[in-house]
């Protein structure tokens, strides 16, 4: 009799954990089962928004629901990403991030949310490079030129960013510290009024992203010196890269991609990147980036984990060597 109730409620225990597995595999089966958020932590019109908004459409064909891109912009990002990371982790709201995730990170004392334990990465999007840029009123034609005037006259060149702490600002200062020259920043409200005064010979440099001033490059209001990419880019295949025109081992990209909140299902994180990853093989995608001056970098979350953690150690070590601080 005893034999018979052991082996009942053995029965009775493998038939409850089988109908719960069954139940677990049914719910993680039917997501995505509504829309899902893509939050851009950004004013609309911008690359990180351009780019999201290609992304949805494609992620919302292979998910079959909608992809909904919402603007939540303000405080550099801040108040996006702690949206995002304060979320219900059931993978319907996610972040279009750059790399000034990891800028913030690394300038800010306090942040409402932590860059690493409290967002889950997804998958990188794609990187391109930035390009050193200088007034045409400076007398410099190489890179190599630039760094030799500003090694002889520490401290006489002008450089203008988009604001204390921001990409622009940290990329220069790596830039700097990686050609031994010391550079005054000039910050401003926007890289706009910065490019303006570089055009009109008021500011002598600049790190943004090529894909921002090409354009101006092209026209000739401003010369630029070297991409900071690991190869030339198509948007300027003329200019060399910071490794060939002088400054070995030197290499900065803006890049993007998707993370959503931490402890999100790893069914659900591993859909969503082999879906991203299928949508950064089609053309049409690879094209929207390039048109940005970027390449597609498809990858698992774990590389795309590793990327952020390292560009926040290398930003806290540049914001330390070269003692900034946010205003």
């Amino acid at each position: 009799m005893i034999f018979s109730n052991t082996v009942t409620r053995r029965a009775t225990l493998a038939l409850g954990l089988a109908a719960l597995l069954s139940t677990h595999s049914v719910a993680q089966a039917a997501w995505p089962d509504r829309p899902i958020r893509l939050i851009v932590p950004f004013a609309p019109g911008a690359s990180n928004d351009i780019l999201a908004r290609s992304i949805a459409i494609k992620l919302s064909e292979r998910l079959g629901q909608p992809v909904i891109v919402e603007n939540k912009g303000g405080a550099g990002g801040i108040i996006g990403t702690d949206y995002v990371a304060k979320s219900s982790p059931d993978g319907n709201t996610l972040l279009f991030v750059s790399i000034s995730i990891t800028t913030n990170a690394a300038i800010r004392k306090t942040l409402p949310y932590d860059v690493v334990k409290d967002l889950q990465p997804i998958g990188e999007v794609g990187a391109g490079p930035f390009v050193v840029v200088v007034s045409n009123a400076l007398n410099v034609k190489t890179l190599q030129d630039f760094i030799d005037l500003a090694r002889a006259k520490p401290k006489s060149i002008n450089y203008g960013t988009a604001g204390v702490g921001g990409i622009n600002h940290l990329g220069t200062e790596l830039f700097a510290a990686a050609a031994k020259v010391q550079l005054v920043h000039v910050p401003y409200k926007g890289m706009g009024p910065a490019f303006n005064d570089l055009m009109a010979g008021n500011l002598q440099m600049g790190l943004p992203s090529l894909s921002s001033v090409a354009q101006h490059i092209h026209a000739g209001m401003m010369r630029g010196l070297a991409v900071t990419g690991k190869r030339r880019s198509s948007l300027a295949p003329e200019l060399p890269t910071a490794d060939e025109a002088g400054l070995p081992g030197f290499e900065l990209e803006v890049w993007w991609g998707l993370v959503g909140p931490a402890k999100m299902p790893p069914a659900v994180v591993k859909r969503l990147n082999d879906e991203l990853n299928a949508v950064l093989e089609v053309p049409e995608m690879q094209e929207t980036l390039k048109r940005e001056g970027a390449t597609t970098h498809p990858g698992t979350p774990e590389d795309f984990g590793n990327l952020i953690s390292s560009d926040l150690n290398r930003w806290k070590q540049v914001v330390k060597d070269a003692h900034i601080e946010i205003q």
